[in-house]
């Protein structure tokens, strides 16, 4: 009689504990919340060419994007692969990776406003501008400051006259004079001048020659701010300059 009443008990805490079983529910994990790295660092692509953000440090991990110049991103490690050093990123807003460190440019890391003024002086047509413009953004304070400034203010005047050139051709006179409108707010409406506004280039208009010049702005910068320099004395000239074609009449 013993036996059977102990396998009945067995029987019943055996089931007892399944149902138990059957009534946890396992707690759902807390989501971990990266906490952002102190020691992070500020830099920008400047070289789209081999910006290309990657999900793991090799050049043969799988590519996420491919960043366009210009990008901001905050480094935060450092490793070594297939010959190359890749920096780990978070591109603004919110995409993380691995980028090979030639293809970004900050002021943690020393000489990199040297081998972005090289790398503007050996580009051509808009991407010379582009970086032109980047390397001014971010190096207020390097000692190449001033001969990147002077470079621009040529490459602007250059763009000037293309454009006054290409205006001229396709802004009908008869169309502008039926209009009404001032003739000098049809240049400076000018399609073309879009792009460069959007960077912060500015340009002037002389209605008589109707041509656009550079404003001058990269110049003036280094004779107020580097007067001692030879590009100061370069910079002057380009300014006076400026003044006499816009005073010019046609």
């Amino acid at each position: 009689m013993k036996r059977p009443v102990f396998l009945l008990l067995l029987l019943f805490f055996l089931n007892f504990d399944t149902q138990a079983q059957k009534r946890y529910v396992k707690p759902k994990p807390k989501p971990v919340v990266q906490k952002s790295n102190a020691n992070s660092e500020k830099a920008i692509v400047i070289d789209e060419r081999l910006a290309v953000l990657r999900n793991a440090p090799s050049l043969f991990a799988k590519p996420l994007q491919r960043m366009r110049r210009g990008r901001l991103v905050m480094i935060s490690e450092t490793k070594v692969a297939d010959g190359v050093t890749f920096y780990r990123v978070l591109a603004v807003p919110n995409t993380q990776g691995w980028v090979q460190k030639e293809a970004v440019a900050g002021k943690f890391r020393r000489g990199d406003d040297e081998r972005l003024a090289r790398l503007v002086q050996s580009s051509d047509g808009f991407d010379q501008i582009e970086r032109a413009r980047i390397f001014l953004e971010n190096f207020p304070d390097s000692p190449f400051r001033p001969s990147i400034l002077l470079l621009f203010g040529d490459l602007m005047e250059e763009i000037a006259l293309k454009l006054s050139a290409e205006a001229a051709k396709r802004l009908s006179r008869r169309e502008m004079a039926a209009s009404g409108a001032p003739l000098h707010s049809f240049y400076l409406n000018y399609a073309s001048l879009d792009r460069y506004q959007r960077l912060g280039i500015g340009f002037a208009f002389n209605s008589s020659t109707r041509l656009f010049h550079y404003n001058g702005a990269s110049w003036r910068e280094i004779v107020q701010k580097s007067p001692a320099t030879n590009e100061a004395r370069e910079a002057q000239k380009r300014l006076d300059s400026l003044k006499e074609k816009m005073e010019a009449v046609k």
